[in-house]
């Protein structure tokens, strides 16, 4: 019957949390809302309406959201209106949530949106990588490796050049651009980086997981 005082009563006990000021130099505090059946979902608007009244950071959560929605088309909604975002980047798989990242289009299609619109800067990115069953070093790895191909991939686009066209009602030309960037060797590209960065390529670095794994891992069990 009442939905309105559990809001207001979660509203008074955050504005108490948020009281006392903390430089963001030393925190960020963000809040999240949560859609996967735990009771918040009943919440994912009044998070949205209090980062937004209050200009806090709001946390989206990749896989916190109906599988049939894509968290990028969210981020320049969500960015009109509030100071930062923090992106906690997972994979969700039907109701759950907080799988390996991939290198899929969702998380292709997120840097893309924090990239084109120049939101690099608003933007504090976490990863997730719950998965059991294979190897906890070569998850993180894994995750880690596929959010920076695909910041990668996203920094690569001639972002002006697609919006000139844009602006210039050429949507033709817009989209033959875009179809062309999905075919150039980007790849080359990302061996270049691990090259200067000192760090295994692609196919190297799954050995030294193997050896830890070996060596350190199976002796705590």
């Amino acid at each position: 019957m009442d939905r309105k005082g559990p809001r207001e009563r979660l509203a008074a006990a955050l504005d108490e949390i948020f009281a006392e000021p903390i430089s963001p130099a030393v925190q960020r505090d963000a809040v999240e809302s949560k859609l996967f059946g735990i009771g918040s979902e009943c919440y994912v608007a009044f998070y949205l309406g209090y980062a937004i009244t209050r200009q806090k950071m709001l946390c989206l959560d990749a896989g916190h959201f109906h599988p049939t929605e894509d968290l990028s088309d969210k981020v320049s909604s969500v960015l009109a209106f509030v100071p930062e975002i923090l992106l906690h980047v997972s994979r969700g798989v039907r109701w759950d949530s907080d799988h390996v990242v991939l290198l899929d289009d969702p998380t292709r299609a997120l840097f893309q949106e924090i990239v084109r619109g120049d939101y690099l800067g608003r933007t504090r990115i976490g990863l997730d990588f719950f998965d059991a069953s294979i190897n906890r070093i070569a998850a993180w790895v894994i995750g880690a490796r596929n959010v920076l191909k695909a910041l990668l991939l996203a920094l690569l686009e001639p972002v002006a050049r697609l919006r000139d066209l844009e602006v210039g009602g050429d949507l033709a030309g817009r989209l033959a651009l875009l179809e062309d960037l999905r075919s150039l060797p980007w790849g080359a590209v990302w061996e270049e980086h691990c090259l200067r960065r000192n760090v295994p390529g692609d196919g190297q670095w799954m050995d030294g997981v193997r050896e830890y794994e070996r060596t350190v891992l199976t002796r705590r069990s």
